[in-house]
């Protein structure tokens, strides 16, 4: 199965308000698009997480550790761990991949 970036952002430019569109799905993996729009209101998951950022940059604060973030990068974030991205660009987008 394939998925394009273009793809996935039709899913949400389809929906207005829409901020998260799953994409992908097999057994316990699922694959999402996630575009916040000024504040990301995520709360704890119940399973591990992987962001892989597809544009724009800001911080992510994951378990009080702060680092910065840019097109490419891979983000982990264990289960039941408090996360959030902050100071984020308007065009912030990122995959997130559940296991």
């Amino acid at each position: 199965m394939k998925v394009t970036i273009a793809d996935a952002l039709a899913q949400l430019n389809g929906k207005k308000g829409q901020l998260f569109a799953k994409v992908m799905e097999r057994g316990s993996m699922s694959v999402e698009i996630y575009r916040p729009i000024k504040v990301d209101h995520q709360t704890q998951h119940l399973q591990d997480e992987l962001y892989v950022i597809i544009s724009g940059s800001g911080e992510f604060l994951n378990d009080g550790k702060r680092s910065s973030f840019n097109p490419g990068d891979i983000l982990f974030v264990p289960a039941g761990i408090e996360y959030r991205f902050e100071n984020f660009t308007d065009d912030f987008a990122t995959w997130v991949i559940f296991f």
